[in-house]
């Protein structure tokens, strides 16, 4: 079933070393992987991937020189050769939407391990749908959302769950502060959402319809609005990304999370004004992205193929606080690093890889499966060493008056 050293070419092969994240990722493969790693970038143009080569060889690091192999994403049989020829996939190459779906097609069928940064809702499910019952039959992982969406939250939830008492009803709730900027490709995957709105809600019904749910246990997502909380010093408003999604899931699949567990996933912004004008925002986009001539217009603002100076990386951090509850405790806990959209998402996307193509012991999965079903404690560890934080912070009884929605900042 699952490829083992040996029996292919590669460990890990890399899609999209010529963008931006995909360039970052490869730095940092090049710097942090072992020198036994047997490794290849892919893309479509050969050139740009020699310049790419060149810069990780004058940059030295603990990895062997990669090999270079020429393969167009809408190729499917050249994506079928590089399937079959290594363990793992790691791929920045999106939209995924309009570009991921052959890539995931080739490493089902082949029983190779694939880890995306998708954050695109439509594109998962239906993933899921069309891809996850052959990945089990022939032993894939496919594991999407292995950037600032999902792991910190994903993970965040996992690690605040294991703090708390076994076999009783939990309630997790996540917070998130950034100063970082979206990245060109986050913000053309997600203009690309709004206009697939319909698109986006009817695949998700479909993969509802279809998914089994977890026997005897119950998942769900906190109902929660905008307020103001002393506690954590600012506006909390509900935050509508695929990382909720990806938190029920593993708690779907995962018996740790208790017969009852329920999740809210929020930003914490410092002003009200703040909040409006970000909910203000998001309503105009879901009101022009549909139309074809104003989404022209919305996705030339920023090209995907953008992002920040190094300068700028550097001063970018993130902190997502976790509040739990159960069985008559309370914690809180803190995964914290830097620049979440480029420098940390490339750590968390190459950490991934590195951990399917090299830890030993992980949990026996196979299909579309989450970080914290797929990877759980190795790839935990594997972030905290890379740099990224998880921490307790608090850890006692409930102190009642909302206690499981307020956070000591």
């Amino acid at each position: 079933m699952r490829g083992v050293e040996g029996e292919r070419d590669f460990d890990l092969v890399l899609f999209g070393a010529t963008g931006f994240t995909g360039g970052l990722t490869a730095d940092y493969l090049a710097a942090n992987a072992p020198a036994t790693l047997r490794w290849a970038l892919v893309g479509r143009n050969r050139a740009k991937l020699e310049a790419v080569a060149a810069r990780l060889a004058a940059a030295g690091g603990s990895a062997p020189a990669p090999e270079l192999v020429v393969a167009d994403a809408a190729d499917r049989a050249a994506l079928d050769e590089v399937a079959a020829s290594t363990r793992v996939v790691v791929t920045t190459v999106g939209p995924y939407a309009f570009y991921g779906e052959p890539l995931v097609a080739a490493c089902a069928a082949a029983g190779t391990d694939y880890v995306d940064l998708t954050g695109e809702p439509e594109f998962v499910d239906r993933m899921w749908l069309a891809h996850h019952a052959e990945a089990e039959r022939s032993g894939a992982r496919i594991v999407h959302c292995c950037g600032f969406d999902s792991i910190p939250h994903d993970l965040g939830a996992y690690f605040t769950v294991q703090q708390l008492p076994e076999d009783v009803p939990l309630t997790v709730n996540g917070y998130v502060r950034s100063n970082a900027e979206f990245s060109g490709g986050t913000y053309h995957s997600a203009i690309n959402a709004f206009a697939r709105g319909r698109q986006t809600l009817a695949t998700a019904k479909r993969r509802r319809q279809a998914e089994p749910r977890p026997d005897g246990r119950k998942v769900s997502g906190a109902k929660m609005g905008l307020r103001r909380d002393q506690r954590l010093g600012g506006w909390v408003m509900p935050l509508p990304t695929i990382d909720p999604a990806i938190v029920r899931r593993s708690a779907a699949a995962l018996d740790r999370y208790g017969p009852d567990f329920t999740y809210g996933h929020n930003l914490v912004v410092g002003h009200l004004a703040t909040a409006a004008g970000l909910a203000g925002g998001v309503g105009v986009i879901g009101l022009l992205a549909p139309l074809p001539p104003t989404r022209k217009l919305l996705l030339k603002l920023k090209s995907p193929g953008e992002g920040p100076s190094a300068a700028t990386r550097e001063r970018s951090w993130f902190k997502v606080t976790f509040v739990g509850e159960g069985g008559g405790r309370r914690v809180v806990t803190e995964v914290a690093g830097g620049d979440p959209g480029y420098t940390e998402t490339a750590k968390m996307l190459a950490e991934s890889g590195l951990c399917l193509a090299f830890d030993e012991g992980l949990p026996e999965t196979a299909g579309q499966v989450t970080t914290a079903t797929a990877m759980g404690d190795a790839l935990l560890e594997r972030l905290q060493r890379a740099g990224i934080s998880f921490r307790m912070i608090e850890d006692g009884a409930p102190s009642g008056n909302g206690a499981a929605q307020s956070a000591t900042p």
